[in-house]
């Protein structure tokens, strides 16, 4: 089969959450012996040097690149007001990237056109009229309902109704391009529903798969009690959480355990973050090998308080045999049953309380984990999922032919 992937980021190398999803399911079809083609997006936002890209991956997936300057302007973001479009989307269209996706599709015939997000349907229009291969939505998560909980949570009243139009606009690009697909790989079986529920668009729900092999917990041992977050923090989620588990949860941690102390690494630190000169918290920024980061660690916090779909990097500290420790919001769409392989807390309080709890119980620490990496092995497996998608295109092939 004859696969084009068309990525909001560069693939590789997966830095993040959305990358690592895509990379996995490239690599996943190479393996299996498909070919594959990426045109992916490089832009300010996360921007990729060629010569990051080993020389067998660019010949494997053929990867190109377009840039797109996706900064926020101010003046566009306010004239937006004024217009039913989404403003999310419009940020993504480029016509260099319509002519690279023109001369791509011309030259060469695909069987399947994966859209990496929502955000890739602005191309549509260039697939049908270049292409006859049927177009997948690849449903990271559902879009709109991140920025409906953001809104919700939003106690400025302008800042509320600006953020109301945007969750509108872009609620209604949702639905528009969820109609216009041929099929929808969901990463979670609550989105499948949400999207079946929208859409007469025939859909499955494709977890995120990882190559187990990579994600050995036994590579060394970790210091305890390592209490870890490890996220991009451009992602407004992610800020949004860290500053309530710090400014919450955290202190409950200190009066208690006044010599515990969290390690905060990941991409695009804010200033906010970077300035922070506590004792307890030691901020770390991005780390070289995130892999190597937590095996060194025990306890991963993910205290998220908005977001939609499944967040892989719980599912990669579980397959690393780590305890975790989140939201009901932050385990959704994982199969986690909570104080087995998980700890789930949605109040300061409690999610305070399960940190106590671990850093004084280090073998109920290391069960949580060792129950974790079963639950990965179980639901998480590429080997599994890939053979599922397969399926899902010839199906999609054989109903359109």
């Amino acid at each position: 089969m004859k696969i084009l992937f068309l990525c909001n980021k560069s693939p590789f190398p997966p830095r993040e959450g959305g990358p690592i999803a895509m990379n996995n399911l490239i690599e996943g079809m190479v393996n299996a012996g498909h070919e594959v083609k990426v045109l992916a997006i490089n832009s300010n936002k996360y921007s990729v040097k060629k010569e990051e890209i080993p020389e067998d991956y660019q010949i494997k997936t053929k990867i190109e690149h377009v840039y797109i300057d996706l900064s926020i302007k101010p003046l566009d973001a306010t004239l937006n007001l004024f217009s039913n479009k989404s403003f999310h989307a419009q940020r993504f269209i480029s016509k260099e990237l319509d002519n690279k996706l023109t001369s791509i599709l011309q030259k060469d015939n695909y069987d399947v056109v994966q859209l990496e997000t929502l955000f890739m349907g602005c191309y549509i229009p260039c697939i049908r009229k270049n292409s006859n291969a049927r177009i997948i939505l690849r449903a990271h998560n559902i879009e709109h309902l991140i920025w409906k909980r953001i809104t919700n949570s939003c106690s400025n009243p302008l800042k509320k109704l600006y953020l109301n139009h945007l969750t509108k606009t872009l609620a209604n690009f949702e639905k528009n391009i969820i109609q216009n697909v041929d099929g929808i790989a969901a990463i979670t079986k609550e989105d499948a529903k949400f999207f079946l529920k929208h859409s007469q668009t025939p859909t499955i729900d494709i977890s995120f798969g990882l190559n187990l092999i990579k994600f050995n917990p036994k590579i060394k041992p970790s210091e305890f009690p390592g209490i870890f977050h490890l996220g991009s923090m451009n992602w407004i989620p992610n800020q949004e959480g860290i500053k309530w588990f710090l400014d919450e949860v955290w202190p409950l941690v200190i009066k208690q355990k006044p010599d515990c102390i969290i390690h905060l690494a990941g991409r695009e630190m804010p200033k906010w973050l970077l300035d922070l000169n506590h004792p307890n918290i030691k901020v770390i920024g991005e780390v070289e090998n995130a892999q190597e980061f937590v095996q060194s660690k025990s306890i991963c916090v993910v205290p998220l308080l908005s977001g939609s779909g499944i967040r892989i990097k719980i599912i990669e500290a579980m397959a690393q045999g780590k305890a975790v420790i989140s939201t009901s919001i932050g385990a959704e769409g994982i199969n986690v049953k909570n104080q087995k392989n998980i700890f789930i807390a949605d109040n300061a309080k409690d999610f305070a309380d399960a940190i106590i709890h671990l850093t004084e119980n280090q073998s109920k620490c290391m069960k949580l984990g060792e129950n974790a990496r079963t639950l990965i092995e179980e639901d998480h497996n590429s080997d599994v999922i890939i053979p599922k998608l397969i399926s899902f295109y010839n199906n999609l092939i054989t109903q359109k032919n």
